[in-house]
C-alpha cells in the first residue's frame, strides 16, 4: 500500500531537484555577466527604491545564496552577498525582482497578503513534509506518511499563491 505514495513523491521530489537545479543553472550563468551600467545589486536597489518612491524601505545583507527577498512586515529587501555587491545581471534583475513585492506591498496586492500570511506555516511544512513522509514509509506507517503529505501540502499552497505575486 505504501507504494502508492513513492508514485506520487517521487515525481513530486525529482521535480523540485528539477527546479533547484534550473534556478541555481540559470543564476551561475548570469552572475557570471558583468551588467552594463557596472551597477551592484544593492546600488540598483536603492536607486529602483528611491524611483519608485519607496523611500520607507530598507536594504541589508543576508545571509546565504539566493536567500534575497523582501520582508513586508519590517519593509526590508534583503539581498544576499553575491547580489547585494555583484554587478552581474542576474544581481540586478533579483534587485528589481525583490523591489516589485516592495511595490506589490505598497499597493496592498491581495496576493501578496496571503503569500506573505503563509509563509509561517510553509517554512515548517516544507522542511518536515520530506522528513514525516520518508520516517513514515521507512516505518510503514501510512498515518505518518500522510500527515507529512499534508504538511507538504502546504508548500504547494504557497507555490500556487506565488505565481500571481
Amino acid at each position: 500500500m505504501a507504494w502508492n505514495y513513492y508514485v506520487f513523491m517521487i515525481p513530486a521530489f525529482l521535480l523540485s531537484l528539477l527546479a533547484q537545479w534550473w534556478v541555481s543553472s540559470t543564476y551561475r550563468r548570469w552572475s557570471q555577466v558583468r551588467n552594463r551600467y557596472d551597477l551592484s545589486g544593492g546600488e540598483a536597489a536603492q536607486r529602483l527604491l528611491s524611483h519608485a518612491g519607496l523611500h520607507e524601505v530598507r536594504v541589508e545583507m543576508a545571509p546565504g545564496r539566493l536567500s534575497d527577498h523582501y520582508d513586508p512586515r519590517s519593509k526590508m529587501l534583503r539581498l544576499s552577498a553575491g547580489v547585494a555587491q555583484a554587478p552581474s545581471v542576474a544581481a540586478l534583475a533579483i534587485a528589481a525582482h525583490e523591489i516589485g513585492h516592495a511595490q506589490q506591498d505598497r499597493d496592498a496586492y491581495g496576493p501578496l497578503r496571503l503569500r506573505s500570511a503563509l509563509v509561517p506555516v510553509v517554512n515548517i511544512g516544507s522542511s518536515l513534509g520530506w522528513i514525516l513522509i520518508l520516517v513514515g514509509l521507512l516505518m510503514n506507517s501510512l498515518q505518518l506518511a500522510s500527515v507529512g503529505l499534508l504538511a507538504f501540502a502546504a508548500g504547494t499552497v504557497f507555490a500556487l499563491a506565488t505565481l500571481p505575486v
